[in-house]
Protein backbone atom coordinates (compact mmCIF):
# COMPACT_ATOMS: atom_id res chain seq x y z
CA UNK A 1 0.00 0.00 0.00
CA UNK A 2 1.77 3.16 -1.51
CA UNK A 3 1.06 6.30 0.94
CA UNK A 4 1.19 9.81 0.72
CA UNK A 5 1.09 11.59 4.64
CA UNK A 6 2.87 14.88 4.41
CA UNK A 7 0.20 16.29 6.45
CA UNK A 8 1.43 14.32 9.46
CA UNK A 9 5.32 15.42 9.37
CA UNK A 10 5.22 19.04 7.61
CA UNK A 11 5.20 21.92 9.99
CA UNK A 12 2.63 23.10 8.44
CA UNK A 13 0.93 24.21 11.34
CA UNK A 14 4.13 27.23 11.38
CA UNK A 15 3.19 28.55 8.36
CA UNK A 16 -0.52 28.73 7.22
CA UNK A 17 -2.06 31.48 5.47
CA UNK A 18 -5.04 33.34 5.99
CA UNK A 19 -8.83 32.32 4.38
CA UNK A 20 -12.44 32.91 4.69
CA UNK A 21 -14.70 30.86 5.82
CA UNK A 22 -17.86 29.28 3.73
CA UNK A 23 -21.07 31.53 3.94
CA UNK A 24 -23.73 28.69 3.44
CA UNK A 25 -23.61 24.95 3.11
CA UNK A 26 -25.38 24.51 0.29
CA UNK A 27 -27.21 20.91 0.17
CA UNK A 28 -30.22 20.61 -1.36
CA UNK A 29 -30.84 16.98 0.39
CA UNK A 30 -29.32 14.16 2.13
CA UNK A 31 -28.06 12.45 4.93
CA UNK A 32 -25.18 13.30 6.93
CA UNK A 33 -24.14 10.61 9.91
CA UNK A 34 -20.60 11.31 11.99
CA UNK A 35 -18.94 8.71 13.65
CA UNK A 36 -16.17 9.89 15.35
CA UNK A 37 -13.75 10.07 18.45
CA UNK A 38 -14.91 12.19 21.78
CA UNK A 39 -12.79 15.39 22.45
CA UNK A 40 -12.90 19.13 21.91
CA UNK A 41 -11.72 19.58 18.60
CA UNK A 42 -14.10 16.92 17.13
CA UNK A 43 -16.77 18.46 19.14
CA UNK A 44 -15.98 22.01 16.94
CA UNK A 45 -15.91 20.15 14.06
CA UNK A 46 -19.15 18.32 14.71
CA UNK A 47 -20.90 21.38 15.77
CA UNK A 48 -20.00 23.51 12.69
CA UNK A 49 -20.44 20.45 10.31
CA UNK A 50 -24.56 20.35 12.25
CA UNK A 51 -24.71 24.46 11.25
CA UNK A 52 -25.84 22.52 7.53
CA UNK A 53 -29.15 20.73 8.96
CA UNK A 54 -32.28 21.88 7.54
CA UNK A 55 -36.11 20.28 6.70
CA UNK A 56 -34.24 17.84 4.15
CA UNK A 57 -30.84 18.00 5.30
CA UNK A 58 -30.26 15.32 8.11
CA UNK A 59 -26.67 15.26 10.06
CA UNK A 60 -26.32 13.39 13.15
CA UNK A 61 -23.26 12.36 14.97
CA UNK A 62 -22.15 9.69 17.00
CA UNK A 63 -18.64 10.82 19.26
CA UNK A 64 -17.28 8.00 21.08
CA UNK A 65 -13.99 6.43 22.85
CA UNK A 66 -15.53 3.06 21.18
CA UNK A 67 -15.55 4.47 17.54
CA UNK A 68 -12.92 2.41 16.35
CA UNK A 69 -14.41 -0.61 17.69
CA UNK A 70 -17.59 0.43 15.91
CA UNK A 71 -16.13 2.00 11.97
CA UNK A 72 -15.70 -1.54 10.72
CA UNK A 73 -18.85 -3.01 10.86
CA UNK A 74 -20.52 0.22 10.99
CA UNK A 75 -19.23 0.65 7.62
CA UNK A 76 -19.64 -2.81 6.45
CA UNK A 77 -23.28 -3.06 6.10
CA UNK A 78 -25.11 -1.66 2.95
CA UNK A 79 -26.03 1.28 3.21
CA UNK A 80 -23.64 1.62 6.18
CA UNK A 81 -24.93 3.13 9.37
CA UNK A 82 -22.45 6.20 9.30
CA UNK A 83 -21.66 8.50 6.11
CA UNK A 84 -18.48 9.67 7.57
CA UNK A 85 -15.84 8.61 9.79
CA UNK A 86 -13.47 10.91 11.73
CA UNK A 87 -10.01 9.12 11.12
CA UNK A 88 -6.09 9.00 11.65
CA UNK A 89 -3.48 7.45 10.81
CA UNK A 90 -3.86 3.91 12.20
CA UNK A 91 -7.62 3.73 11.99
CA UNK A 92 -8.12 4.57 8.17
CA UNK A 93 -5.68 1.54 7.41
CA UNK A 94 -8.83 -1.06 8.45
CA UNK A 95 -11.28 0.46 6.68
CA UNK A 96 -8.91 0.32 3.36
CA UNK A 97 -8.30 -2.80 3.82
CA UNK A 98 -12.11 -3.91 3.62
CA UNK A 99 -12.40 -1.32 0.37
CA UNK A 100 -15.01 0.49 3.09
CA UNK A 101 -14.50 3.80 2.20
CA UNK A 102 -14.25 6.09 -1.29
CA UNK A 103 -11.99 8.09 -3.26
CA UNK A 104 -12.69 11.86 -2.73
CA UNK A 105 -11.49 13.03 -6.04
CA UNK A 106 -14.41 14.58 -7.53
CA UNK A 107 -15.68 15.56 -4.48
CA UNK A 108 -12.05 17.56 -3.73
CA UNK A 109 -12.73 19.00 -7.08
CA UNK A 110 -16.24 19.84 -6.71
CA UNK A 111 -16.70 21.08 -3.59
CA UNK A 112 -12.74 21.44 -1.85
CA UNK A 113 -11.65 24.66 -2.85
CA UNK A 114 -10.52 25.88 0.44
CA UNK A 115 -8.27 22.27 1.08
CA UNK A 116 -4.37 22.44 0.52
CA UNK A 117 -2.43 19.68 -0.92
CA UNK A 118 -1.04 19.19 2.80
CA UNK A 119 -4.90 18.21 3.78
CA UNK A 120 -5.16 15.54 1.08
CA UNK A 121 -4.18 11.57 2.22
CA UNK A 122 -3.29 9.97 -0.54
CA UNK A 123 -3.67 6.25 -1.30
CA UNK A 124 -2.76 4.54 -4.23
CA UNK A 125 -3.15 7.82 -6.27
CA UNK A 126 -6.50 8.58 -4.86
CA UNK A 127 -7.33 11.03 -2.47
CA UNK A 128 -8.92 8.65 0.58
CA UNK A 129 -9.24 10.88 3.68
CA UNK A 130 -9.09 14.72 4.39
CA UNK A 131 -6.82 15.76 6.81
CA UNK A 132 -7.31 18.87 9.59
CA UNK A 133 -5.32 18.52 12.52
CA UNK A 134 -2.12 16.84 13.55
CA UNK A 135 -1.70 15.51 17.17
CA UNK A 136 0.72 13.72 18.89
CA UNK A 137 1.25 13.16 22.76
CA UNK A 138 3.86 15.49 24.30
CA UNK A 139 4.52 16.21 28.24
CA UNK A 140 1.92 18.32 30.57
CA UNK A 141 4.24 20.42 33.18
CA UNK A 142 3.39 22.25 36.29
CA UNK A 143 5.52 25.47 35.89
CA UNK A 144 5.34 26.55 39.56
CA UNK A 145 5.84 22.87 40.99
CA UNK A 146 8.60 22.81 38.98
CA UNK A 147 9.81 25.91 40.03
CA UNK A 148 9.23 25.56 43.66
CA UNK A 149 11.56 22.52 44.03
CA UNK A 150 14.45 23.90 41.08
CA UNK A 151 13.42 21.36 38.33
CA UNK A 152 14.07 22.21 35.05
CA UNK A 153 11.60 21.17 32.39
CA UNK A 154 12.41 17.20 31.46
CA UNK A 155 13.44 16.75 27.84
CA UNK A 156 14.38 12.93 28.18
CA UNK A 157 12.82 10.14 30.31
CA UNK A 158 15.80 10.43 32.97
CA UNK A 159 14.94 13.72 33.62
CA UNK A 160 11.15 12.80 34.13
CA UNK A 161 11.93 10.42 36.65
CA UNK A 162 14.64 12.50 38.00
CA UNK A 163 11.97 14.86 38.61
CA UNK A 164 9.22 12.61 40.21
CA UNK A 165 11.92 11.50 42.63
CA UNK A 166 13.00 14.40 43.73
CA UNK A 167 9.14 15.71 44.14
CA UNK A 168 8.45 12.64 45.88
CA UNK A 169 11.80 12.80 48.43
CA UNK A 170 10.61 16.43 48.60
CA UNK A 171 7.21 15.27 49.96
CA UNK A 172 5.42 17.83 47.60
CA UNK A 173 3.75 14.75 45.19
CA UNK A 174 4.30 10.80 45.84
CA UNK A 175 2.60 10.05 42.67
CA UNK A 176 4.04 12.85 40.43
CA UNK A 177 3.50 10.97 37.02
CA UNK A 178 0.78 10.27 34.53
CA UNK A 179 -0.13 8.60 31.41
CA UNK A 180 -2.59 6.84 29.60
CA UNK A 181 -1.66 3.08 30.55
CA UNK A 182 -5.18 2.26 30.26
CA UNK A 183 -4.73 -2.14 29.11
CA UNK A 184 -5.91 -2.35 25.28
CA UNK A 185 -5.44 0.49 22.47
CA UNK A 186 -3.69 2.98 25.53
CA UNK A 187 -1.45 0.66 26.29
CA UNK A 188 -0.79 -0.14 22.72
CA UNK A 189 0.13 3.33 22.41
CA UNK A 190 2.58 4.43 24.69
CA UNK A 191 4.79 1.23 23.62
CA UNK A 192 4.71 2.52 20.23
CA UNK A 193 5.37 6.45 21.67
CA UNK A 194 8.46 4.90 22.80
CA UNK A 195 9.60 2.56 20.97
CA UNK A 196 9.51 4.75 17.89
CA UNK A 197 11.94 7.20 20.07
CA UNK A 198 14.42 4.18 20.05
CA UNK A 199 14.76 5.12 16.49
CA UNK A 200 14.23 1.31 15.76
CA UNK A 201 11.62 -0.33 13.28
CA UNK A 202 9.04 -2.59 14.56
CA UNK A 203 8.83 -4.72 11.38
CA UNK A 204 12.32 -6.22 9.56
CA UNK A 205 12.37 -4.17 6.22
CA UNK A 206 9.32 -4.84 3.50
CA UNK A 207 8.45 -7.64 5.81
CA UNK A 208 5.67 -8.25 8.11
CA UNK A 209 7.58 -9.87 10.65
CA UNK A 210 8.17 -8.34 13.74
CA UNK A 211 11.67 -7.06 15.03
CA UNK A 212 10.39 -5.69 18.68
CA UNK A 213 11.99 -8.42 20.46
CA UNK A 214 15.38 -6.84 20.83
CA UNK A 215 17.77 -4.26 23.08
CA UNK A 216 15.25 -1.76 22.28
CA UNK A 217 12.18 -3.07 22.64
CA UNK A 218 12.95 -4.28 26.30
CA UNK A 219 14.09 -0.57 27.14
CA UNK A 220 10.76 0.28 25.99
CA UNK A 221 9.58 -1.81 28.51
CA UNK A 222 11.86 -1.03 31.16
CA UNK A 223 10.92 2.85 30.89
CA UNK A 224 7.33 2.25 30.74
CA UNK A 225 7.55 0.37 34.22
CA UNK A 226 9.51 2.90 35.26
CA UNK A 227 6.47 5.45 34.89
CA UNK A 228 4.23 3.33 36.62
CA UNK A 229 6.34 3.21 39.70
CA UNK A 230 5.85 6.58 39.67
CA UNK A 231 2.05 6.84 39.22
CA UNK A 232 -1.00 6.50 40.76
CA UNK A 233 -1.98 2.94 41.81
CA UNK A 234 -5.16 2.90 39.55
CA UNK A 235 -2.85 3.51 36.50
CA UNK A 236 -4.62 0.65 34.83
CA UNK A 237 -7.46 3.20 34.55
CA UNK A 238 -6.05 5.96 32.99
CA UNK A 239 -6.99 6.91 29.83
CA UNK A 240 -6.74 10.31 28.02
CA UNK A 241 -9.85 11.55 29.51
CA UNK A 242 -9.40 9.74 33.02
CA UNK A 243 -5.66 11.95 33.11
CA UNK A 244 -7.78 15.36 33.71
CA UNK A 245 -9.23 15.62 36.81
CA UNK A 246 -6.11 14.42 38.65
CA UNK A 247 -4.81 17.03 36.77
CA UNK A 248 -7.30 19.40 38.24
CA UNK A 249 -6.84 18.10 41.64
CA UNK A 250 -3.26 19.03 42.13
CA UNK A 251 -2.41 15.30 41.91
CA UNK A 252 0.22 15.32 39.06
CA UNK A 253 3.02 17.27 37.78
CA UNK A 254 4.19 15.74 34.98
CA UNK A 255 1.90 13.87 32.07
CA UNK A 256 2.07 12.01 28.85
CA UNK A 257 -1.20 13.32 26.88
CA UNK A 258 -2.54 14.04 24.13
CA UNK A 259 -1.79 17.88 21.86
CA UNK A 260 -5.36 17.61 20.74
CA UNK A 261 -6.78 18.35 24.89
CA UNK A 262 -4.16 20.80 25.61
CA UNK A 263 -6.38 23.50 25.09
CA UNK A 264 -8.86 22.29 27.96
CA UNK A 265 -6.17 22.39 30.53
CA UNK A 266 -5.84 25.67 29.92
CA UNK A 267 -8.89 27.23 29.10
CA UNK A 268 -10.60 30.21 30.76
CA UNK A 269 -13.31 28.28 32.25
CA UNK A 270 -10.81 25.54 33.78
CA UNK A 271 -12.52 24.14 37.37
CA UNK A 272 -8.94 24.74 38.59
CA UNK A 273 -8.10 28.42 37.07
CA UNK A 274 -4.93 28.06 39.22
CA UNK A 275 -3.63 25.02 37.71
CA UNK A 276 -4.49 25.58 34.32
CA UNK A 277 -2.31 29.44 34.44
CA UNK A 278 0.41 27.34 35.93
CA UNK A 279 0.12 24.52 32.93
CA UNK A 280 2.63 24.40 30.28
CA UNK A 281 3.77 21.72 27.73
CA UNK A 282 6.78 20.33 25.91
CA UNK A 283 8.21 18.18 23.34
CA UNK A 284 7.57 14.41 24.51
CA UNK A 285 11.03 13.07 26.26
CA UNK A 286 13.62 11.27 24.66
CA UNK A 287 14.82 8.13 25.53
CA UNK A 288 18.36 6.35 26.10
CA UNK A 289 20.79 9.06 24.11
CA UNK A 290 18.54 9.56 20.89
CA UNK A 291 17.71 13.17 20.12
CA UNK A 292 14.09 12.58 18.65
CA UNK A 293 10.86 12.91 20.45
CA UNK A 294 9.61 9.40 22.01
CA UNK A 295 6.36 9.73 20.31
CA UNK A 296 4.09 8.87 17.23
CA UNK A 297 3.15 12.10 15.18
CA UNK A 298 -0.25 11.76 13.53
CA UNK A 299 -3.04 13.65 11.52
CA UNK A 300 -6.55 13.35 12.12
CA UNK A 301 -9.33 13.81 9.28
CA UNK A 302 -12.39 12.34 7.61
CA UNK A 303 -13.36 9.78 5.05
CA UNK A 304 -16.60 9.12 3.49
CA UNK A 305 -18.26 5.75 3.20
CA UNK A 306 -18.43 3.53 0.06
CA UNK A 307 -21.40 1.74 0.84
CA UNK A 308 -24.39 4.73 0.85
CA UNK A 309 -25.61 7.04 -1.92
CA UNK A 310 -23.64 9.61 -4.04
CA UNK A 311 -26.26 11.85 -2.72
CA UNK A 312 -25.21 11.26 1.03
CA UNK A 313 -21.57 11.30 0.35
CA UNK A 314 -21.86 14.96 -1.36
CA UNK A 315 -23.78 15.97 1.12
CA UNK A 316 -21.73 14.71 3.91
CA UNK A 317 -18.44 16.16 2.05
CA UNK A 318 -19.97 19.44 1.89
CA UNK A 319 -21.02 19.52 6.10
CA UNK A 320 -17.74 18.84 6.70
CA UNK A 321 -16.17 21.27 4.74
CA UNK A 322 -18.11 23.53 6.73
CA UNK A 323 -17.00 21.66 9.45
CA UNK A 324 -13.58 22.16 9.08
CA UNK A 325 -14.00 25.51 7.51
CA UNK A 326 -11.38 27.98 8.54
CA UNK A 327 -14.16 29.97 10.34
CA UNK A 328 -14.64 27.09 12.41
CA UNK A 329 -10.57 26.84 13.45
CA UNK A 330 -10.86 30.37 13.95
CA UNK A 331 -13.26 30.25 16.58
CA UNK A 332 -11.41 27.25 18.09
CA UNK A 333 -7.75 28.25 17.50
CA UNK A 334 -6.66 26.58 21.01
CA UNK A 335 -8.55 22.90 20.42
CA UNK A 336 -6.11 21.62 18.26
CA UNK A 337 -2.69 22.20 16.04
CA UNK A 338 -5.39 22.42 12.60
CA UNK A 339 -4.08 21.53 9.06
CA UNK A 340 -6.44 24.15 7.93
CA UNK A 341 -5.82 27.07 5.86
CA UNK A 342 -5.49 30.66 8.02
CA UNK A 343 -4.25 28.48 11.05
CA UNK A 344 -1.47 30.93 13.91
CA UNK A 345 -0.14 28.82 16.72
CA UNK A 346 -1.12 29.34 19.81
CA UNK A 347 -0.39 28.32 23.25
CA UNK A 348 -1.91 24.90 23.04
CA UNK A 349 0.38 23.92 19.91
CA UNK A 350 3.27 24.59 22.14
CA UNK A 351 3.93 20.46 22.84
CA UNK A 352 2.82 19.36 19.20
CA UNK A 353 4.94 21.76 16.92
CA UNK A 354 8.17 20.85 19.75
CA UNK A 355 7.72 17.60 18.40
CA UNK A 356 7.29 18.46 14.49
CA UNK A 357 10.48 20.41 14.97
CA UNK A 358 12.75 17.81 17.19
CA UNK A 359 12.08 15.39 14.41
CA UNK A 360 9.09 13.26 15.91
CA UNK A 361 8.42 10.13 13.52
CA UNK A 362 5.42 9.29 12.35
CA UNK A 363 2.83 5.99 13.19
CA UNK A 364 3.71 3.65 10.83
CA UNK A 365 0.54 3.05 7.73
CA UNK A 366 0.93 -0.44 7.55
CA UNK A 367 -1.83 -3.01 7.02
CA UNK A 368 -0.55 -5.38 9.42
CA UNK A 369 0.17 -2.31 12.19
CA UNK A 370 -2.81 -2.65 13.80
CA UNK A 371 -2.38 -6.02 14.43
CA UNK A 372 0.88 -5.49 16.47
CA UNK A 373 -1.29 -2.91 18.51
CA UNK A 374 -4.01 -4.82 19.22
CA UNK A 375 -1.04 -7.22 20.71
CA UNK A 376 0.99 -4.96 22.60
CA UNK A 377 -2.72 -3.50 23.94
CA UNK A 378 -3.51 -7.05 25.24
CA UNK A 379 -0.07 -8.21 26.53
CA UNK A 380 1.92 -5.84 28.45
CA UNK A 381 -0.02 -5.32 31.59
CA UNK A 382 0.88 -8.64 33.20
CA UNK A 383 4.79 -6.96 33.05
CA UNK A 384 3.97 -3.65 34.09
CA UNK A 385 1.89 -5.49 37.49
CA UNK A 386 4.91 -7.33 38.16
CA UNK A 387 3.46 -10.77 37.27
CA UNK A 388 5.91 -11.77 34.27
CA UNK A 389 9.33 -10.38 32.96
CA UNK A 390 9.79 -8.44 30.07
CA UNK A 391 11.67 -11.14 28.25
CA UNK A 392 8.20 -12.77 28.78
CA UNK A 393 6.15 -9.56 27.91
CA UNK A 394 7.87 -9.57 23.96
CA UNK A 395 7.85 -13.08 23.24
CA UNK A 396 4.00 -12.94 24.71
CA UNK A 397 3.14 -9.79 22.08
CA UNK A 398 5.36 -11.69 19.25
CA UNK A 399 3.18 -14.84 19.60
CA UNK A 400 -0.08 -12.84 19.40
CA UNK A 401 1.14 -10.78 16.53
CA UNK A 402 2.13 -13.32 14.69
CA UNK A 403 -0.88 -15.82 14.70
CA UNK A 404 -2.86 -12.74 13.83
CA UNK A 405 -0.57 -11.78 11.26
CA UNK A 406 -0.55 -15.51 9.67
CA UNK A 407 -4.52 -15.25 10.03
CA UNK A 408 -4.18 -12.28 8.39
CA UNK A 409 -2.24 -13.40 5.26
CA UNK A 410 0.52 -10.95 6.13
CA UNK A 411 3.05 -13.77 7.26
CA UNK A 412 2.98 -17.59 5.94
Amino acid sequence: MSTTTTATLAACALLATSGLATAECGIESGSVRILSNDFAALHAVADAAETCASDSVEVTRNQTEEHKNLQVPALSINPATYTVAIVATNSIVPLLNDDLIRPLDDLVAEHGQQLTDQQLIRVGGNVMAIAFMTNAQHLFYREDILEEHGIAVPTSYEEVFAAAETLREAGAMETPLAASYKPGWDLGAEFVNTYLGTGNDFFVPGSAELAIDNEDGLRTLETMKRMVDYMDADWATYDSNGQKPAWEAGDVALSIQWGSRAGAYIADDSPAPAIAEATAFAASPTIADNAIPAVAMWWDGFAIAKNISDEDAEASFIAMMEGISPGMMQENADAAVWLIDGYAPTPASEGVIANLQGGARPFPMLPYMGLLHTALGDNLSEYLQGGESAEQALADVTAAYTTAAREAGFLN
